[in-house]
């Protein structure tokens, strides 16, 4: 049986990972081993806050429908509570640009709210 040379299979999976590591500091960026390991853990930081940042930007328009609610004498629970009982389905993300770029027309929601709560 013939021999096989593997050396072109290593050379592009090397130059794979270190063309991932561009931009990296020191050795991680042209020695095979160290940019491996930094490469790896990027791909799972890069996993993991896929998903934090959909918290994070959940976090950040409940934050702002808040603060514009309580402007208008509301908490953030009571105006949701009242938009689901008056049958307004808006998303948060809607909501909060909403809040922030056109307040008159947030201002409307507060008031359906207010009125499905019962209050004045």
């Amino acid at each position: 049986m013939s021999r096989v040379k593997r050396g072109v299979t290593t050379h592009a999976r090397h130059k794979k990972i270190l063309k991932l590591a561009k931009g990296y500091v020191g050795r991680s960026k042209n020695c095979y081993r160290p940019a491996l390991e930094r490469v790896e853990k990027a791909l799972q930081y890069a996993f993991r806050d896929r998903r934090a940042r959909k918290r994070d930007f959940r976090r950040l328009w409940i934050q702002r429908i808040n603060a514009a609610a309580r402007a208008e004498g509301l908490k953030y629970g009571e105006l949701i509570a009242g938009l689901h009982r008056a049958g307004i389905a808006v998303d948060r993300k809607v909501m909060a640009d909403i809040a922030v770029r056109t307040p008159e027309v947030f201002l409307t929601f507060v008031q359906k709210a207010k009125d499905a709560l019962g209050r004045a």
